[in-house]
């Protein structure tokens, strides 16, 4: 047989080539500890890493975006928080104010404080996060989102956000609160029906104060207007009921005798009447519209104006509806806090399941890419071994020739 000199070293120059081109991928993918560097080295395992990978980069994102929310909320929760305490100081403040041996000068004393907390109220409003949006804008719209128009005589606060409320997700959460649901839909009066004076009460009169707090059975209410008008009877003090939409005397609630600090219970409504009405006096009990809510700031500017007001009795009703105003305010406010920090709450939750995301993607990642060091050390070492004993053959191979023979 015969055998071409120059076709064998062909041959073994290329096997060694291809063996140092083994020997040198396997000293890169050492080098990396990745075992396919790019698509070419394992088509399958680079597609499916780059799906992983790309899974991960979205994942990291919504851990970031979440991290903000979660920011943001904090410091929500930490406004409301901040605004119920300025509440109950308003409202101890009112009560402090009911003192009937309190004077002109102690009652304005108490409207400067309240008029102090009715302005912080607006600055907790107003809070931003750290990037500069507004905690309670809603759905945005406003750098400034409550805007007060007070003093007198405008005196009021108008919201400039946007209403309705960012729902959560599976993967983020709201980074900002409906402030107009929480601050600007407070129920007017008990949220049922509310006791207003027509007209001052007489001069001298005393005082009128109607308490409907908890004590309207609204499933029974007809739900219409009604006139409570006093006069003087045979016996004193007599009172008469009037439905103002019928013009009629409510069955049973026709001059009867007045005592104070009675219930009286007339279509589904009870209401307690306590102190010294004169004759000419009216009260009038009106159903209230959810579609015509009252808001914390108002039920304090009204309050403040109150306490400038010289009748007694008007003053002694209207702080009694301002503080039963206020506490619905306060609910409002506890319900919203209470959603932030269950938005918290699935906060972490939510952050603990995507870090395990994160990791279970990282570990397809290394599982699809990494090189096995034991396995790739020893293969490095073996073709090693092999392209050695490869060329000392080649070598001592190349030196036989028949040339050589002839000479020697």
């Amino acid at each position: 047989m015969r055998i071409s000199t120059a076709n064998s070293y062909d041959r073994t120059i290329d096997v060694l080539q291809k063996r140092q081109s083994e020997l040198s991928k396997l000293q890169s993918q050492l080098a990396t500890g990745k075992r396919v560097q790019k698509a070419s080295d394992d088509p399958v395992s680079a597609t499916l890493s780059e799906t992983a990978r790309n899974r991960l980069a979205r994942t990291e994102a919504d851990l970031r975006s979440l991290e903000a929310s979660r920011a943001s909320l904090q410091q929500a929760e930490s406004g409301l928080a901040e605004s119920g305490e300025l509440i109950q100081q308003v409202r101890d403040l009112l009560v402090a104010a009911g003192n009937g041996t309190y004077g002109p000068n102690e009652r304005e004393d108490i409207a400067r404080q309240l008029e102090g907390l009715r302005e912080r109220l607006i600055g907790v409003a107003n809070l931003k996060d750290n990037a500069g949006r507004t905690l309670f804008g809603g759905l945005g719209g406003a750098s400034t989102p409550f805007v007060d128009t007070y003093p007198p005589p405008a005196g009021e606060v108008q919201f400039n956000g946007q209403r309705g409320q960012a729902a959560a997700g599976d993967r983020s959460l709201p980074q900002t609160l409906d402030g107009h649901a929480i601050w600007m839909e407070i129920p007017r009066g008990n949220g049922s029906f509310v006791v207003n004076f027509p007209t001052p009460p007489a001069v001298n009169a005393g005082s009128v104060r109607s308490d409907l707090g908890g004590v309207v059975d609204s499933s029974l209410a007809t739900g219409d207007p009604y006139r409570i008008d006093f006069a003087s009877g045979a016996g004193g003090i007599e009172y008469t009921i009037t439905n103002t939409t019928t013009g009629l005397p409510v069955t049973g609630h026709q001059n009867v005798p007045y005592e104070a600090g009675k219930s009286v219970t007339f279509d589904g409504l009870r209401i307690q009447l306590d102190g010294s009405p004169a004759p000419g006096d009216q009260l009038l009990v009106s159903p209230v519209s959810s579609a015509n809510p009252t808001d914390i700031f108002e039920v304090v500017k009204n309050a403040i104006d109150t306490l400038r007001k010289p009748d007694n009795a008007v003053r002694t009703h209207e702080l009694g509806r301002a503080m039963t105003e206020l506490d619905a305010g306060l609910d409002k406010v506890l319900l919203a806090r209470g959603r932030a920090g269950e938005w918290l709450n699935r906060a972490d939750s939510m952050e603990k399941l995507m870090g395990d995301r994160s990791a279970d993607y990282e570990i397809e990642i290394s599982r699809l890419e990494d090189l096995d060091l034991v396995k790739g050390i020893s293969d490095f070492q073996t073709k090693q071994t092999g392209l050695e004993a490869a060329l000392k053959a080649y070598a001592q191979v190349q030196r036989l020739s028949l040339f050589s023979v002839i000479n020697g």
